[in-house]
């Protein structure tokens, strides 16, 4: 019986539970003995703290890039994705649907999902960008004085603590949802005032650097827009454009009018081109065959965050990879998807992610012309982004070909303004990570201080050098 779980429960017993549940996971060990440990300790049920409010439910062409109104779905709040990185519903469909507004400092759950990504959270900075979330995810709004604030309340909520909870609480066959009677079985451990004071300081401090890591990269993106003669750059909104057969396709074998739009070759005429990628980048898009018995951290578009970060990924078996997971990457390489829609995408690959692999959406590429921080944000730059989408094509799947991708032409920045460019990205990202780091050890010492005490978890916060 190695490796199986027996648990033996009365059949009278089972009134007891929510909904009469009686498939075995919702008896686990690692659920019973989560119970069992907050038992012990001061909690409160959870639609005692705090209420949650749904989103609202919007349909596909609901969304337009060129809307104000950012929106949160799932793939946001479990990948903490900032809000640059999220899509956008039009004004008139806000306005239909009744949607609410979110302000700074709101947490974020998600309501459906396979776990472990239900019931995760995300506290919300909105860089007073109107934002507003979907149906699949839920504010939650503090009630009462149990917590001193929503900082404090954050770590409490992502921790193992009450993820356990929300995984085991939710329902669902196919897919798992959190409905509103789940948070009348939710414990919230209840924490000293001490401490979560602390974790309070300590989640501030964290959004205060992820609001620094955010402006360093503008700052490298304006430094890119300037040096490119883009800054102040409006292409033109001239809606036709007249070809013949030999310039269209006789040409380059296009008919679709997008492509001739004269917006494109304005910003090619303003950008100093130097060659194409194919002569001033390598691409590398050979198939790596992942061994069935190891593991391999696998980067998807939802890992990829607005200003080039990789963030939450999933380690996968090599037998359970998808067929798509045919990319292996290395320090210093980018990847730009190739995907219309999430052209976006790009990311600067670290040290924490050698040897990940990623989906063939991905271009892989890198430079000895361009450095790679330089590299992440010309292809994340306006410009670059719509020569990008010109190119792309399809009906069913819309992306850019390999050949069309290698012969987009790009420029090449003046080593000085690289360099610059390269001290702001890795700052950039060295303050993101550290914020992450910090929000790991707040978690952790909540956890701590209810598997043991809060005054060992405080130690422990001084041990490891937390400053609050």
């Amino acid at each position: 019986m190695d490796g199986h779980e027996i648990i033996e429960i009365p059949f009278k017993e089972l009134t007891t539970i929510i909904d009469y549940r009686i498939e075995p996971e919702y008896f686990s060990k690692r659920f019973i003995w989560n119970e069992n440990l907050l038992l012990g300790k001061p909690y409160k049920i959870f639609n005692q703290i705090a209420a949650v409010y749904n989103g609202r439910a919007y349909s596909s062409d609901s969304f337009s890039s060129a809307s104000e109104i950012y929106i949160s779905k799932i793939g946001d709040v479990t990948n903490k994705r900032e809000v640059a990185a999220w899509d956008k519903v039009t004004k008139k469909e806000f306005l239909i649907q009744k949607g609410s507004l979110l302000s700074d400092g709101d947490i974020l759950m998600t309501l459906t999902g396979d776990p472990p990504d239900v019931g995760k959270t995300n506290i919300v900075i909105t860089y007073e960008k109107l934002c507003t979330w979907n149906q699949r995810v839920a504010k939650v709004e503090l009630l009462g004085d149990d917590f001193i604030s929503n900082y404090a309340l954050y770590p409490v909520l992502s921790s193992e603590i009450c993820r356990m909870q929300m995984e085991r609480f939710a329902k669902g066959i196919r897919q798992r949802n959190l409905g509103n009677d789940c948070f009348s079985f939710v414990m919230v451990p209840i924490l000293g005032a001490d401490l979560q004071k602390i974790l309070s300081q300590i989640v501030e401090k964290h959004i205060s650097m992820l609001k620094s890591a955010d402006y360093l990269y503008l700052e490298a993106e304006n430094l890119m827009l300037t040096a490119l003669n883009m800054a102040d750059f409006v292409p033109s909104d001239k809606a036709t454009s007249i070809k013949t057969f030999s310039e269209s396709f006789g040409n380059v074998g296009r008919l679709d009018a997008e492509y001739y739009q004269e917006k494109y070759k304005d910003i090619i005429r303003s950008l100093n081109i130097s060659g194409t990628i194919s002569s001033i980048c390598k691409v590398y898009d050979k198939n790596f065959i992942p061994d069935d018995n190891s593991e391999y951290k696998y980067i998807e578009l939802s890992n990829v965050g607005a200003n080039g970060d990789i963030s939450d990924v999933q380690v996968v078996q090599g037998i359970d990879l998808p067929s798509r997971a045919r990319r292996i990457v290395r320090r210093g390489q980018i990847i730009v998807s190739s995907i219309e829609g999430s052209l976006n995408s790009c990311a600067l690959i670290d040290d924490e992610f050698n040897g990940a692999l990623c989906s063939t959406g991905f271009y892989v590429i890198d430079s000895t012309k361009i450095n790679s921080e330089s590299l992440l944000v010309l292809f994340k730059s306006k410009p670059i982004q719509a020569l990008l989408k010109q190119r792309c094509s399809g009906t069913i799947l819309t992306a850019i070909s390999k050949d069309e991708f290698l012969n987009l032409p790009l420029p090449i920045i003046d080593n000085e303004v690289q360099k610059e460019i390269a001290d702001k990205v890795q700052e950039s990202f060295r303050l993101r990570n550290e914020a992450k780091q910090l929000l790991s050890k707040a978690i952790k010492a909540v956890e701590m201080a209810i598997k043991t005490d809060e005054k060992s978890a405080l130690l422990w916060l001084l041990e490891k050098g937390v400053d609050y």
